[in-house]
């Protein structure tokens, strides 16, 4: 019989569903050297956030076939060490949803009627029935920074308060939109026509501090602002300043830069409503986390496949080998096109020609999703999760097989359609198991990606290069190689410049300021 470790409290339901299947035991508190000591004895583990599943852990666990965490995140757990083992990660990402939805609505309400300061006004023993005139939140405007499954559940429970609903997120299907009764928008947009603005988002660097003064500033005058997702995303002393110029009406906080957030000049502030990090604080969300990471592990003790799957499928060695380098750049491919356009996409095809289509594609569809994904879930975007992520935001991608590879031996294309029509094209091939990127749109290349790049589109003029390569100089970025296509002479042409480091938004801007240069970017994958 199986035997299973869990080392952090979770709910009686989670754990009666664990000892149906297996034999398990209950260990709190224990020491990382007692961990690895009897770790040994069980096929499964199954952590909160305080267990640190380093690969030191999981080098001890000899037995060990799969790790759930109670939970989201996946920080405690070393990833790279547990697929390289063959050990499957399962989470409980769906858990707190609606615990999560109902909170921020809570907030929405709480800000537009000034309950919290309200209750602290009579308490003190004053009587103030004038100082706190609310706002009704029908009719007004509700934006949305992100429309996973928490801001999809935001936004039917809006819809109910008679909201109008807009939406920011790239990844979100017309079709989805619709059903959900939202209007995808432009970030620009949804800052600019919404009275209250909720934040969605995971915290990457992309996120960090995505609220900084100049788009506080964009927001409607007294506006207000709700964070329930991740403490970072807002740059706190920039609210300060907007809340105390009346800029921002009102915000509510459940998540902090730094938690606990002493000394933060938010607390105590009239305007803002501060809570400890509550979002995922219910009876039901943690009986949930604890039923669904349950019904992961007995799933993976019993070789099927667990909805909440973290990391990497499973492809046999053979088929791997030919795969391989096209999953790599087939993940390229997708970071490539989010990087290079501009304009929000309608449509993804992936195209597989020449020897591609005597083999099995599944694990570069995954990666071309995963690519496509990354960034836009509060989950970790894995080629195991991506489908079921991709799904939820009504994203298709497309797929069709074409014998001629034109004159390479394999060929793999992503095409792109934008909601103006326009079809882009990225392409690629492998050589001597090596990406090489090879066509972008009508521009023919033979590019081997580096994580750091610059692209430029520009008008074909005499000088122009060495002019870019003096501006780069100049702001100390060093160039390793250069690739450049072009549709006609002194016409449309585009260079790619691989960079030992990243440029920095500012020289882009320079770049984009200099004559003949339509479009700069600074590409990182």
């Amino acid at each position: 019989m199986d035997r299973i470790l869990v080392t952090e409290k979770i709910g009686s339901e989670g754990l009666a569903a664990l000892q149906q299947a297996a034999e398990v035991d209950l260990q709190l508190d224990l020491a990382p050297a007692m961990l690895k000591e009897i770790l040994p004895r069980y096929d499964a583990l199954v952590v909160r956030s305080q267990t640190k599943v380093t690969a030191d852990v999981l080098e001890a666990g000899s037995r060990l076939r799969v790790v759930g965490r109670a939970g989201t995140g996946v920080d405690n757990i070393d990833l790279a060490a547990a697929t390289r083992r063959g050990i499957l990660v399962v989470n409980a990402p769906a858990s707190n949803s609606i615990a999560v939805a109902e909170l921020t609505v809570g907030l929405l309400l709480a800000l537009a009627r000034s309950i919290p300061q309200a209750h602290a006004s009579l308490a003190a023993g004053r009587w103030e029935r004038g100082k706190y005139m609310g706002s009704e939140v029908r009719g007004k405007t509700l934006g949305l920074l992100g429309l996973g499954r928490i801001g999809a559940e935001v936004a039917r429970r809006a819809r109910a308060l008679e909201m109008e609903i807009l939406a920011y997120d790239p990844f979100i299907s017309e079709e989805r939109a619709a059903q959900l009764g939202v209007r995808p928008v432009t970030l620009d947009e949804l800052l600019r026509e919404s009275d209250a603005v909720s934040l969605h988002v995971p915290l990457l660097d992309s996120t960090r501090n995505l609220l900084n003064a100049d788009r506080l500033g964009q927001m409607r005058h007294g506006a207000w602002l709700i964070n329930c997702a991740r403490g970072g995303i807002i740059d706190e002393a920039a609210l300060a300043d907007a809340l105390e110029s009346g800029q921002i009406g009102g915000a509510a906080l459940d998540v902090w830069s730094k938690e606990p957030p002493t000394g933060s000049p938010l607390l105590g502030h009239p305007k803002v409503i501060a809570l400890p990090h509550l979002g995922a604080s219910t009876e039901e969300a943690q009986a949930l986390t604890a039923a669904d990471v349950a019904e992961g592990v007995v799933d993976a003790l019993a070789n099927r496949t667990p909805r909440y799957a973290v990391n990497a499928p499973f492809v046999t060695p053979q088929e791997w080998q030919v795969v391989a380098p096209y999953v790599k750049l087939g993940r390229m491919l997708s970071l490539l096109s989010r990087q290079l356009l501009d304009e929000p996409a309608s449509a993804f095809e992936i195209v597989y020609s020449g020897d591609l289509t005597e083999h099995t594609t599944e694990p570069i569809r995954l990666a071309v999703l995963t690519g496509l994904l990354e960034g836009t879930s509060e989950a970790r975007v894995t080629p195991v999760n991506a489908t079921l992520l991709a799904r939820e935001r009504g994203l298709t991608i497309g797929e069709r097989r074409q014998p001629d590879a034109d004159h390479y031996a394999a060929l793999l294309e992503l095409r792109v359609t934008g909601t103006d029509g326009t079809v882009h094209t990225f392409a690629g091939t492998a050589v001597q198991d090596e990406a090489h990127i090879v066509q972008i749109d009508d521009y023919r290349l033979d590019l081997v990606p580096s994580a750091a790049m610059l692209f430029t589109f520009h008008i074909d003029r005499p000088g122009l290069i060495g002019h870019v390569g003096t501006l780069l100089g100049a702001a100390d970025i060093n160039i390793s190689s250069m690739h450049v296509g072009r549709l006609a002479p002194r016409g449309e042409a585009i260079m790619v410049l691989t960079v030992d480091e990243p440029v920095a938004q500012s020289v882009v801007a320079d770049l984009e300021a200099q004559s003949n240069i339509r479009r700069a970017y600074s590409v990182q994958l």
